[in-house]
């Protein structure tokens, strides 16, 4: 019988890795200066897979505009496949927003060039989230494309591939990856010897049915003969029938009887390198993705909806479009991997932090405008989480401090201006430039002075109330003081600030409802903060924590040990961590003191300052040399909540290290439960490996992390792992958890290592991933009962607060939606209609309360599916996305 070959010309196209993103663009342009004109002259190259993101044509059209028709001609003839993403993600190391709006925005992309292909492309990602068939059948994709993560149980290259909640895609692996037909010989009797082989080696998985033949590779240049080859090799035999065509045709036929299936998460390394490694490097990179995924999605987008629909502002459509591309853009696996050279990791944390900052001015623009727009004076706090919540606030409040201040325990004190302050000490010469300056600075000057002291000196006084409007001239200040200089160059002059007094103070604000802005009203219910007299002690009648000044550690409830650092040499690379030949582990401190820096009542903090001697770095297989670091433990715990802030601050001097904080467990754990995109996902206490990687059972968590009665939430720290085990088999339990800190290497890929003997990449030095310099690393830890996305909320995401001076329209308080019963995932404006993205994330049914609200209940692609009215039954793991109707 003829067996079918589907030969998929593509290029797999890396955007930024080894080279930076322009040196690539230069390739790429001059690619497909090549590949198009063929398409159009060359019927026999019939097909061309342009990777499956729309990144690729945007980058091409900005150097080559005048593409643009080609491409369009050519993808809507079938000739050329575009998207459907617009980047291939990582899709462990974003936020499932970052994963449905990169699908959205090359879906929309492609369909200005005749549509995307309808096809999961998956080729290359470093496994695959358990979510990933449901997000994929929301956008109507039955299909899905992978290879890395495919478990040895799956043993046909075509299975059923099912997220948590029932959603199921056909799923075809890749058995040599997605350049299995990347050579293609001069000599077409060669290439059918390929396929030949291919067919003998893999026969037990592909079974009797079409071979996909994936011709193409890294960055690799198309075959001008492809088609001359093809057409020869189907003379020369019968045993194959070679066919140039498109991914999507080679799937829609593809078997689909007596498949095996598969649910939840891809994260084998059996059948190809997990290179799970990637989630524990350049921490400055994953915590930088941390902060501009949670300012956009939890602070400005929900902000800007909430205005938007009580007509507060406009959706800031531009501004957020600017934002997600950075942060889409940076999602590309070897970006958002940091498994590249320096200069594209200093590129990434560019976009990231244009992305934060946009996401910030929106906040700041938002809160103006909700400043400004209130009915009456005073002071506004807004909920941007689909949760009522209480919390701390920062406020000013006029006039000086007073004995009643430190006695109140609703109120705490940061930082106060005095009535008079002095803001300049500088010679008659200097004075006119000087205080000039300072005019320019201040608002609402209202008066000026000038006096001569008894020694000489001059005092001059700048009267300020930033209420007064009026915009006076002080010409006459310099040109006094200019006269006054000529008598006396040197003579000193103090410049004086007088303005109204005024404190910053904690506060702690009753209980805001979900998506929502209100008055502010004291919160009266909760105990106040309390340090002992040597500040080993902090409790607020929730939690109660205390510092072991010996060993550096501290204890949590009770349960003791928490906190202690465990350094040990790594002589892998950004996508491993490989140990040395000989290991040494530091995990004890060489002294430990402690710091009071705030006593309460509202909130407390205590440093552990540590001091280490870590080796410097691995030579020939043994850590070698010694590098004193002294390691700063805040914690910090508030009135109210019960878990406790850390941030782990250190200037790291030392090389090819791994710095992990170890927690032990209140009750031993055979398993972890860690949030990923749109789920929690249960892991045991091992990883499937294979031939070319040892399987580590290092996880990635999105925001938090529970086992064993314990739960961490942190801000960018992904990685951890469940050590301390004893037992073997189903009767095997782990006692401590580790979240990993840093993770220090010099290079993009190394040569054969302990845990993985073939090279992931370029042979490259990367000495930025080394880590050097200084580190704020932030974490929080419960063992309490928890919500452990409550708890990751609270610990990251502020409640916001606008100052008011009456007389808009705005009314006191006023909400969007009030959310019960499901986690809520984004918060959408700019259209008729709000909408409101939710999920479950349990085993269970829930029903969604949602406050009298009507509307539709939409997939990911905005298609309207259901009409709800006040609440929606939603399955186990279930994705919905709300569309409400306009308010009346």
């Amino acid at each position: 019988m003829t067996r079918h070959v589907s030969v998929v010309p593509h290029t797999h196209w890396d955007r930024e890795w080894y080279e930076p993103f322009q040196t690539f663009r230069a390739r790429l342009v001059g690619l497909l200066d090549e590949l198009l004109p063929r398409l159009e002259r060359d019927p026999s190259y019939a097909h061309f897979l342009l990777d499956g993101q729309m990144a690729v044509v945007d980058d091409h059209l900005e150097v080559r505009p005048e593409a643009e028709a080609t491409l369009r001609r050519l993808a809507t003839s079938g000739r050329l496949t575009m998207g459907p993403w617009y980047i291939l993600m990582d899709e462990f190391l974003v936020s499932g927003e970052t994963i449905v709006r990169n699908l959205q925005m090359g879906r929309a992309r492609a369909a200005q060039f005749g549509g995307a292909m309808e096809v999961g492309y998956l080729p290359d990602m470093f496994g695959h989230i358990a979510q990933m068939p449901q997000i994929l059948r929301q956008f109507g994709l039955e299909h899905a494309v992978v290879w890395r993560g495919t478990p040895a149980a799956i043993d046909r290259s075509g299975f059923w591939w099912s997220a948590p909640d029932g959603s199921t895609v056909r799923a075809e692996y890749l058995p040599q990856g997605y350049d299995n037909g990347a050579a293609l010989p001069d000599d077409a009797k060669d290439l059918v010897e390929r396929i030949r082989e291919f067919d003998a080696t893999h026969r037990g998985l592909i079974g009797d049915g079409p071979i996909l033949w994936m011709n193409g590779t890294d960055h690799q240049m198309p075959f001008a003969t492809l088609g001359s080859i093809v057409a020869a090799a189907n003379e020369l035999q019968d045993d194959y029938r070679l066919v140039v065509t498109s991914l999507a045709d080679h799937v829609a036929a593809a078997p689909t009887e007596a498949l095996p299936s598969w649910t939840g998460e891809l994260r084998s390394g059996a059948r190809a390198n997990l290179l799970m490694g990637v989630a524990s490097n350049r921490v400055d990179v994953k915590q930088a993705a941390a902060r501009a995924e949670r300012t956009i999605e939890r602070m400005a987008e929900p902000l800007a909806a909430l205005l938007e629909r009580h007509g507060g502002a406009e959706w800031p459509h531009s501004l957020l479009d600017i934002a997600w591309r950075n942060v889409v853009l940076n999602s590309a696996h070897d970006s958002i991997c940091a498994c590249s050279v320096d200069e594209v990791c200093d590129a990434v944390l560019v976009r990231f932090a244009e992305a934060e900052r946009v996401g910030r001015a929106i906040v700041d623009a938002g809160l103006v405008a909700l400043g400004a727009g209130l009915a009456e004076r005073g002071v506004a706090v807004v909920n941007t989480v689909g949760r009522a919540r209480a919390g701390l606030i920062e406020m000013e409040i006029p006039g000086a401090s007073a004995t009643a201040d430190s006695e109140d325990p609703r109120l705490q004190l940061i930082d106060e201006t005095p009535e008079v302050s002095l803001i300049q000490e500088v010679s008659r010469a200097q004075a006119p430039t000087v205080v000039e300056r300072e005019l320019e600075i201040y608002l609402g000057i209202h008066g000026v002075t000038v006096d001569e002291a008894d020694d000489g000196s001059l005092d001059v006084t700048i009267h300020s109330d930033p209420a007064n409007r009026k915009v006076p001239t002080y010409g006459w200040v310099k040109r006094q003081l200019t006269e006054l200089a000529a008598a006396d160059l040197d003579g000193a002059v103090r410049v004086w600030l007088h303005q109204l007094p005024s404190r910053r103070v904690l506060v702690r604000t009753a209980e805001v409802p979900a998506l929502a802005w209100t008055t502010w009203q004291p919160d009266d219910d909760a105990a106040p903060v309390e340090v002992s007299d040597d500040g080993l002690r902090i409790a607020n009648g929730l939690t109660t924590v205390v510092v072991d000044a010996a060993t550096g550690t501290f204890s949590v409830d009770g349960h003791t040990g928490l906190g202690r650092l465990v350094d040990d040499g790594d002589e892998g690379d950004t996508y491993n961590y490989s140990p040395p030949q000989e290991q040494t582990v530091v995990d004890e401190p060489d002294s430990v003191w402690v710091e009071v820096i705030e006593r309460g009542p509202l909130r407390a903090r205590v440093a552990i300052v540590a001091s280490y001697r870590w080796p410097e770095r691995i030579v020939d297989g043994v850590r070698v040399g010694e590098r004193p670091t002294e390691v700063r433990t805040t914690l910090e715990v508030q009135a109210g909540e019960a878990f406790v802030r850390v941030t782990t601050e250190l200037d790291n001097l030392s090389r090819d290290h791994r710095l992990r904080v170890w927690l032990p467990l209140p009750v031993p754990a055979d398993r972890s439960e860690a949030e990923c995109a749109f789920a929690v996902v249960e892991r045991g206490l091992t990883a499937e490996g294979g031939d070319t990687e040892v399987g580590l059972p290092t996880f990635p968590s999105r925001r938090f992390v529970q086992a064993g009665g314990l739960t961490v939430a942190h801000e960018g720290l992904l990685e951890y792992e469940l050590v301390a085990i004893d037992g073997e088999g189903e009767a095997a339990r782990a006692h401590t958890l580790a979240l990993t800190l840093l993770r220090c290497t010099g290079w993009l890929s190394r040569p054969p290592m302990t845990y993985r003997p073939l090279p992931a990449g370029p042979v490259v030095e990367t000495p930025g991933a080394q880590m050097l310099g200084n580190h704020s690393l932030r974490w929080a830890v419960a063992v309490a009962d928890v919500d452990p996305f409550a708890m990751a909320d609270d610990a990251f995401v502020p409640l916001l607060v606008s100052t008011a001076a009456g007389g808009g329209t705005l009314p006191a308080s006023a909400q969007l939606l009030d959310v019960h019963g499901a986690q809520v995932s984004a918060v959408l404006g700019g259209a008729e209609r709000a909408r409101v993205r939710v999920f479950n994330p349990t085993s269970a049914p829930v029903v969604v309360r949602l406050d009298g609200q009507a509307g539709w209940i939409e997939d990911l692609s905005s298609q309207p599916q259901n009409r709800f009215d006040g609440e929606v039954e939603l399955g186990p793991w279930a994705i919905a996305t709300l569309s409400l109707d306009p308010p009346h």
